[in-house]
């Protein structure tokens, strides 16, 4: 099973920093996750030479809290130790802006440990035009905040989620058929064992995320998930 460390290892040390990804490396990770957004400056529509450039950081609140890490700052951390030795996803936010993350991969000969993800299917679609070997995540459900934060929706997050752990295996069937990814990266709180036997039978790597409990990662190391995304990789010792 791949173990993935969510923005590196973000309960240990601040995400998607270099300090964050070398203690997942630390803590015994296959795979680190890391976001890759362009600022408010930088939307695809501008002229190249106007662009900012595109920074590690999960949205625009977070990249206002800090000074991010560049995409090519973070792409050459993974060339040298110890992050040479594990692969890496790049979770985009915002679609429009594929082809410098294309060719940042490929300028580095990243290409074989990379993949990406995310909710956008236009970026999956630009992404299998631009590059038919990179491995291509889909992730899904396609929300944009953590609801279960919210005292206003909590009421409603037990009907709605059975509803959508109902539908996902045919959501997934469907996002397989039209967008032909390598990997479907799954809200854990979806996954069941139809969901798990959809993408089996695809041939397609199912991965869950983002769990930060050590139960529910035993539970969906029993139901055959292919890799668990957290927060905390220490966690993963409790599921060896």
């Amino acid at each position: 099973m791949r173990l993935v460390g969510h923005k590196g290892a973000d309960a240990i040390r601040t995400g998607n920093t270099i300090a964050s990804f070398e203690a997942a490396v630390e803590a015994g990770v296959d795979m680190i996750e890391l976001d890759v957004l362009w600022q408010r400056d930088g939307h695809p529509r501008l002229p190249a030479e106007r662009r900012s450039p595109l920074v590690i950081a999960h949205d625009w609140e977070d990249a206002s809290r800090r000074t991010p890490l560049m995409l090519g700052e973070a792409l050459d951390a993974f060339t040298k130790p110890p992050l040479d030795r594990v692969e890496f996803d790049l979770d985009l936010k915002l679609r429009g802006r594929e082809d410098e993350v294309v060719a940042a991969l490929r300028e580095r000969d990243l290409m074989e440990r990379a993949m990406t993800s995310g909710m956008e299917a236009s970026s999956v679609h630009r992404l299998r035009e631009l590059a038919p070997e990179l491995r291509r995540g889909w992730t899904f459900p396609k929300i944009k905040r953590d609801y279960r934060r919210s005292r206003l929706a909590r009421p409603f997050l037990g009907g709605g989620l059975l509803a959508l752990r109902r539908r996902a295996p045919a959501m997934a069937a469907r996002g397989i058929d039209r967008l032909q990814p390598k990997a479907i990266w799954a809200l854990h709180l979806v996954v069941t064992k139809r969901l798990v036997a959809v993408t089996r039978a695809a041939g397609v790597e199912l991965i869950a995320w983002t769990v930060d409990d050590a139960e529910r990662m035993r539970e969906l190391a029993a139901l055959g998930v292919d890799g668990i995304c957290t927060n905390d990789p220490r966690l993963f010792a409790a599921v060896a």
